[in-house]
């Protein structure tokens, strides 16, 4: 599957990307959007435009903003926050939303800058169940951000809030959490911005991984006069697909009886990077392109670790998540599993001696409280018919409350609208190749040329969910989207850096579907790779 999608794509993208030159990327070539070229050449390529004025200061107190009215929201607090040496002083407000008679509440949470503002707006994504946080503001406030970020209705990060004090399904929880609590804060956020300013942003930004990018993805498809740019990271874009196959593994072990050991998986994925570390010509310890092993754990059968032998039923375990969950009857596909190169104990994590099943958290509370409507449900009672029972309920249910696999952003892509998406090619909670195949289907629904010309995926070899890993890190991405939406720039390539033992390792991150080849010299410097459609 993954070599036919990977094949597919740049046999697509060979008349679309012949014309487009992309030069290499490096420290002193590649700023924080991506582009390339000198700064000369660059300047003379850039059309003549003269830098907006500086954005008023506040027109009004901050305490004022309590009185502003606006549909079913009351201002809960309008405060002034001194700031500190990192952060900047600031207009703090909470806003409530309800949708009466329906008694929810979804708290909102906007800060102004007070001195420093850059004329936009930064709306923050949240994480697993948890719709967002007030914690996350501090950061875009001192870029100079106007920030709004929201709990999206209920306080934490636990799936309960599915449930309603009966142990029915709350459609409306639902429904906050999964796009109208998001869309809701974005409204508000930028109409206390223009009343504390006396204008609107300039521009809207979206800035979220994980659940925040499905949150992003989300109001481009529902709402796609929200948000100018959106930067969508690790998106758990086919949330309704990914969650029940994030248990495939713990079930794979569980109905074989054998729940293997940690340092066993540690040694596949190991063997997996040293079988294909050079495929793209150099050894730097993570897969460029994942997609392209095909490395067989049946080699590790008889492998002495520090938790035992591996077994040829060890094996077929790791040969299985590798795989992903399939149907018993026939094998029909149902989803991605896990690149090789990835940890596996993100969502096949094994503990104690000998070792038993671990799912991860939001895993088991999708089954719990979603599907199975039963707080005290064990997993472990859980067989292949009743998995593919669930997976197909889990789709048919929710699919078209939560899920962002929507593939049209043609109203998006209509307004001016451009997305950054990036994955970790080692990402261990939500895999890779979903944002792939989202990126297909968009490229497949609206044509390669105009996908192209608002939308566009960078994948990061070696790096995990949403940032870590042994790869180089992803650099400026927020600044290429701004850099696309105003300057018209859109990003050949991205900066990926990493310094270790007083070594900086760099890399451009390429578009999809090209990669990252070495051409010459030093292979810790990026300015020796060029983006190429293969090795």
């Amino acid at each position: 599957m993954y070599a036919f999608t990977s094949r597919v794509a740049r046999l697509r993208w060979g008349v679309v990307l012949a014309g487009i030159a992309v030069a290499a990327a490096s420290a002193a070539t590649v700023g924080v959007a991506g582009t390339t070229g000198s700064s000369a050449e660059r300047a003379a390529a850039a059309p003549a435009t003269k830098s907006p004025p500086p954005p008023p200061a506040p027109v009004r107190t901050c305490a004022s903003l309590a009185s502003v009215t606006l549909k079913n929201v009351t201002i809960g607090s309008a405060v002034e926050d001194p700031g500190d040496a990192t952060t900047p002083a600031s207009c703090r407000v909470t806003a409530i939303s309800t949708h009466p008679p329906a008694g929810d509440q979804v708290t909102i949470w906007v800060w102004l800058p007070i001195s420093t503002w850059n004329g936009r707006f930064q709306g923050i994504g949240g994480g697993g169940f948890s719709g967002g946080s007030q914690n996350s503001l501090a950061a875009p406030i001192r870029e100079g951000y106007a920030a709004g970020a929201t709990d999206t209705g209920h306080v934490g990060g636990s799936g309960s809030f599915a449930l309603d004090a009966n142990g029915r399904l709350n459609w409306r929880s639902i429904r906050n959490n999964a796009h109208v609590g998001i869309h809701e804060m974005t409204v508000v956020g930028k109409a206390l911005t223009a009343a504390y300013y006396g204008s609107a942003p300039r521009y809207s930004y979206w800035n979220g991984c994980s659940t925040g990018g499905r949150q992003g993805l989300s109001e481009a498809q529902r709402y796609p006069a929200d948000y100018d740019g959106i930067l969508a990271g690790a998106s758990a874009i086919n949330w309704t697909k990914l969650h029940p196959s994030q248990l495939w593994g713990e079930l794979v072990m569980l109905a074989a009886g054998n729940f293997v050991a940690q340092c066993k998986f540690q040694a596949a994925t190991e063997a997996a990077i040293a079988a294909c570390d050079t495929i793209d010509r150099v050894a730097d310890g993570v897969l460029e392109d994942p997609a392209r092993c095909n490395y067989d754990p049946a080699a590790l059968v008889g492998a002495v670790t520090a938790c035992g032998t591996i077994t040829a039923a060890d094996a077929d375990v790791i040969r299985k998540i590798w795989e992903g969950p399939r149907r018993q009857d026939g094998g029909e596909f149902l989803w991605y599993g896990l690149p090789r190169g990835a940890p596996f104990n993100g969502l096949n994590n094994t503990t104690g001696t000998p070792p038993t099943g671990a799912p991860f958290f939001i895993t088991l509370q999708w089954f719990q409280f979603w599907l199975k409507m039963d707080p005290a449900w064990d997993w472990r009672t859980i067989t292949f018919d009743e998995y593919e029972q669930l997976f197909d309920q889990s789709v048919e249910e929710f699919g078209a409350v939560i899920d962002t696999s929507n593939p049209d952003l043609s109203a998006f892509r209509a307004r001016g609208g451009k997305i950054v998406m990036w994955h970790g090619w080692a990402d261990q909670l939500i895999y890779t190749q979903g944002s792939i195949d989202y990126y297909n289907r968009v490229a497949d629904t609206l044509g390669n040329r105009k996908t192209d010309s608002f939308l566009r995926l960078f994948l990061a070899p070696g790096v995990g969910h949403c940032g870590g890993g042994p790869g180089p890190q992803p650099t400026g991405l927020l600044d290429a989207v701004v850099n696309w939406v105003e300057h018209g720039q859109a990003p050949h390539s991205l900066l990926a850096s990493r310094t270790d033992a007083g070594i900086t390792r760099t890399r451009p991150l390429c578009p999809y579907p090209l990669v990252a080849r070495h051409s010459r010299g030093d292979t810790n410097n990026a300015a020796n790779f060029k983006c190429r459609r293969g090795f």
